[in-house]
């Protein structure tokens, strides 16, 4: 076998291959025995047709497609081990030249990993949000804690927004009922426009037993964008009543004795919260920043693989959800043209910084030990509700195994990368990792108040 390789950019090569036909016999043969266990000839057991009969039969040309197809991806490989392509994704292959007896000759397109100087991480520097806590946030969280021990409780009034009301609707078109428009004894609260359009506002100023007719567009069914008079009828008015915010509130919604403690709780967690964000945020930008300075290339059939992985994956969420990418188009007035440009811009960035992370995990000889690989799998096996052995198998039977281990080792080189580079606030204070660490390496417990 001959090879060469042709560098067509920074990310891609063409490997040209010639392969003399003697070279080919081993896959001839394989293919003849593949092809006499498929077929059925009389006179002949299965597995056991000659190979004339085959070309007989089926045709010399069909083993001679068999055997070309089996042959070009070993050949394939042996020709990068040779010339130490280092690829990336999948190759485009184009047969040449081939007839029978002959060489065969194809090429193989393929992206690889572009060389990578990783800047000095030591002139890295990034600078985040101050970190602040104002009462406010912590107001709201309280008040949010507040809401869910909220009780209810039934009034001879008019119904005013935050109210819960139970309601009896029905809706009809041209006098008519409309088939699925009638609904009883359904709970709502005034205001929150989780019903239809209109519904709130009508419900403003009825008391329990009275009713009111109104106009709606309906966006489901038969009528759908029709108009539809619909009457609601009020069963009963309540309100909701706060429990005041004292100690025993405090008692009653968390583990603290008083509500000085509980605010107290509450502004650590919302610290420890902003500390991580501060330290995404660094990431981001640091990532950003590192891409930048080292001109990192995006292989083009490694983003179109990932932009199709991310829009069948958009699409089967949407599909559980109900919805269709037509959709959620309308929904959101965008076209498909304009996901695709935000899926590429994406999925372009996101293979820069994978080839960065390898680069630097290269530089810094990253290795992956069993246990931390392990950890992985046992991680991302909980998270798909599998046992770890059960998904590990099915990783090496889609020979995604690997990859795997590829996640790991980035994160490794991120984690370097983040203890090295400079992080500072708006305020020009510096930002701690081993702060960071040891603040939510002491959150081993989630309170009842938390979201």
């Amino acid at each position: 076998m001959k090879s060469t390789v042709e560098t067509l950019s920074p990310t891609r090569v063409r490997l040209a291959i010639e392969v003399p036909f003697v070279e080919l016999e081993p896959s001839l043969k394989k293919a003849y025995r593949t092809i006499a266990q498929q077929v059925n000839v009389p006179g002949f057991r299965r597995g056991r047709v000659p190979a004339a009969v085959i070309d007989q039969r089926i045709g010399r040309g069909a083993v001679l497609n068999e055997a070309v197809q089996e042959a070009i991806p070993e050949k394939f490989l042996a020709a990068v081990r040779e010339h130490d392509v280092k690829t990336l994704g999948r190759p485009e292959v184009e047969i040449t030249e081939f007839s029978d007896g002959d060489s065969l000759k194809f090429t193989a397109e393929i992206d690889v990993r572009p060389q990578i100087t990783v800047p000095d991480l030591a002139t890295v520097e990034v600078t985040v949000d101050e970190l602040q806590v104002g009462d406010s946030e912590i107001d709201t969280q309280v008040s949010n804690l507040r809401n869910r021990f909220a009780t209810l409780k039934t009034v001879q009034r008019p119904a005013q927004e935050g109210d819960y009301v139970q309601i009896d609707l029905e809706a009809t078109v041209d006098g008519k009922p409309v088939p699925g428009g009638s609904a009883t004894n359904i709970s709502h609260e005034v205001g929150s426009k989780q019903l239809l359009p209109g519904l709130d506002e009508v419900l403003v100023g009825l008391s329990a037993g009275e009713s009111k007719t109104f106009v709606t567009q309906l966006v489901g069914g038969e009528f759908a964008g029709q108009d539809a008079d619909v009457s609601v009828t009020v069963r009963t008015v309540k309100e909701k009543e706060l429990p005041e915010l004292n100690d025993e509130f405090a008692q009653l919604a968390s583990e603290f004795d008083t509500l000085e403690e509980l605010r107290d709780d509450i502004r650590q967690r919302i610290t420890r919260t902003k500390r991580v964000e501060q330290i995404y945020a660094a990431r981001d930008k640091a990532l950003e920043q590192l891409v930048a300075a080292a001109e990192v290339p995006a292989p083009e059939g490694v983003v179109r693989d990932e932009v199709a992985h991310r829009k069948q994956a958009m699409v089967d969420q949407l599909e559980r959800m109900g919805a269709s990418l037509e959709e959620y188009l309308s929904a959101e007035n965008k076209t498909e043209e304009q996901i695709d440009a935000e899926l590429t811009e994406a999925a372009t960035q996101g293979v820069k910084i994978q080839l960065l992370l390898d680069a630097y995990a290269d530089a810094e000889q990253v290795q992956v030990s069993d246990d931390e690989f392990g950890r992985e799998i046992i991680h991302r096996a909980q998270h798909a509700g599998m046992p770890p052995q059960k998904y590990y198998d099915q990783l090496v039977r889609a020979g995604t195994a690997a990859a795997v281990y590829g996640d790991v080792r980035r994160g490794k080189a991120l984690a370097l990368i983040m203890e090295r580079i400079k992080i500072t606030d708006s305020a020009g204070n510096p930002v701690s990792l081993d702060e960071i660490r040891t603040a939510t390496a002491t959150d081993g417990h989630e309170h009842e108040h938390e979201h």
